[in-house]
C-alpha cells in the first residue's frame, strides 16, 4: 500500500473512531467517508441514503467486484485514553468497524490511482451490529451485476496480520427473540383471580436445555436467556405481563429455525394453557455466513502470493455476521485478518483497532482483483 494512502487512511481511521454512530445513525460518518473519498479520488460516488458506494469504472465488458466495510460504532463508553478518544458518550468503535471502513477507503485510493482491469465496487454499509445493514443494501448486488464480493473482519486469537478462512459456514445465524406474555391483574391477597405469566415463562426457560439438546440437530445450537422481566415492584399486585429475551444461535439456519420454531409452539402451548395473550417479536436476525469455495481459493492464493500465514478454522464463529445476505446473491467469501492471539477481543473495553491491519487489508484485495 502507497504510504501517503496509508497515513491518509489511518488519520480517516482515528477521526470516524472519535466520532462514532450506532447502527442507522451513521450520519457523520457516511459524510465524513463520502468526503474523504471526493478529495482524494475521482471514483463515481452513489448515496443510497443510510449507505453508498464507490465506483471504479474499467469497461462495460468487465466483470462486477464488489469490497464491503461497515461502518456503525457499539453502545458501550469509550475506557481508553486515546488522542482520538470517542466524543459521543456511551458510545465507541468496539468492533473495529471503523477500521474496516478506513481500510476500504484506503485500498479505494489505491484503484483510483493505479487503475484495475475490471469495475470495482466500494461498498459502506451500515447497521451490521444489528443485522439489518446488509439486508437493506443487498439490492446493491443485483442492481450492479456484483459477479463477486469480499470482505472482512479484524480477530482476535488468530496470530497477528494471519488470514483466517474456512469453507463453507464461517459466522453462524442467529436472533434475538421477545417472547411477551399477558394476563389479568389481580390484587396479590387474590392471586387466584388473576393470570400471572411468571409461570408460563418460568416453565419455559426450564424447557430450554431439552430444547437445544443436541440430537435433534446437524450442529451447535444455543440459546442464551438475556432477560426474564414479569411484573412491577408492587407487592401488593399480582403480575400480569411478562417478558423473556432469548437469543438464539445455530451453526446452520435450518436448525436455528428449527429451534425458534419449537420455542414458539412451547410458548403457544404454555400461553394456552393458562390463558395468556402471546406475542414474539425478532431483533438483530443475522444470516449463516457461507463462503463460496471458488471465492475462498481466492483468499488463499492472495495471501500465497503476499506471504501471509494462513490460517484455517476449524469451527464456524459462533457470533454472527450480516455479510451473509450477500453470498446468498452472489459469489463471494468473508475472511479474517488476524489481531494477535493475545491481543483484546473485540466488544471488550481494552480493545482497539489495529492501525497495521490496514495495508494488510488494502493489499489483499488488491491482490483479490489481480486474480480475477
Amino acid at each position: 500500500m502507497d504510504r501517503r494512502n496509508y497515513d491518509l487512511a489511518v488519520k480517516l481511521r482515528h477521526e470516524l473512531h472519535e466520532h462514532p454512530e450506532l447502527s442507522n445513525q451513521e450520519v457523520w460518518t457516511k459524510a465524513r467517508l463520502i468526503e474523504f473519498l471526493q478529495d482524494h479520488s475521482k471514483l463515481e460516488i452513489v448515496d443510497r441514503g443510510r449507505w453508498f458506494y464507490a465506483v471504479y469504472t474499467a469497461g462495460a465488458d468487465r466483470k462486477n467486484i464488489a469490497f464491503r466495510a461497515d461502518i456503525d460504532a457499539l453502545p458501550q463508553p469509550e475506557y481508553l485514553d486515546l488522542p482520538y478518544a470517542s466524543r459521543n458518550p456511551g458510545v465507541s468503535h468496539k468492533c473495529g468497524h471503523e477500521g474496516h471502513a478506513a481500510s476500504l477507503a484506503g485500498f479505494a485510493l489505491e484503484i483510483d490511482q493505479y487503475g484495475a482491469d475490471h469495475n470495482v465496487f466500494f461498498l459502506f454499509q451500515h447497521a451490521e451490529e444489528t443485522g439489518d445493514g446488509a439486508a437493506e443494501a443487498s439490492v446493491f448486488i443485483k442492481e450492479n451485476k456484483i459477479d463477486e464480493i469480499f470482505g472482512y473482519h479484524n480477530m482476535n486469537d488468530v496470530a497477528f496480520k494471519a488470514i483466517g478462512v474456512r469453507d463453507g459456514i464461517i459466522f453462524s445465524p442467529s436472533s434475538g427473540l421477545i417472547i411477551h406474555m399477558e394476563g389479568r391483574p389481580s390484587h396479590a391477597s387474590m392471586p387466584e383471580t388473576g393470570k400471572n405469566p411468571a409461570f408460563a415463562i418460568a416453565q419455559l426457560v426450564n424447557s430450554l436445555p431439552d430444547l437445544t439438546a443436541s440430537d435433534q440437530y446437524t450442529g451447535r445450537v444455543l440459546c442464551s436467556v438475556i432477560q426474564i422481566a414479569v411484573g412491577e415492584r408492587a407487592f401488593g399486585s399480582n403480575a400480569s405481563q411478562g417478558d423473556l429475551l432469548l437469543t438464539v444461535r445455530a451453526t446452520y439456519e435450518e436448525d436455528l429455525n428449527y429451534l425458534l420454531k419449537k420455542i414458539e409452539d412451547l410458548a403457544e402451548q404454555l400461553a394456552d394453557r393458562d390463558g395468556l395473550k402471546l406475542s414474539f417479536e425478532y431483533v438483530d436476525a443475522f444470516p449463516e455466513t457461507r463462503n463460496h469455495a471458488e471465492s475462498n481459493a481466492k483468499i488463499r492464493q492472495a495471501a500465497d502470493n503476499l506471504s501471509l500465514e494462513l490460517v484455517e478454522l476449524v469451527d464456524p464463529i459462533r457470533s454472527s455476521e450480516d455479510f451473509g445476505y450477500y453470498t446468498k446473491l452472489t459469489a463471494g467469501a468473508f475472511f479474517l485478518i488476524g489481531n494477535g492471539k493475545d491481543y483484546p477481543a473485540v466488544h471488550t473495553r481494552e480493545y482497539d483497532f489495529r492501525d497495521e491491519l490496514i495495508p494488510v487489508a488494502s493489499d489483499i484485495f488488491r491482490e483479490l482483483l489481480r486474480l480475477q
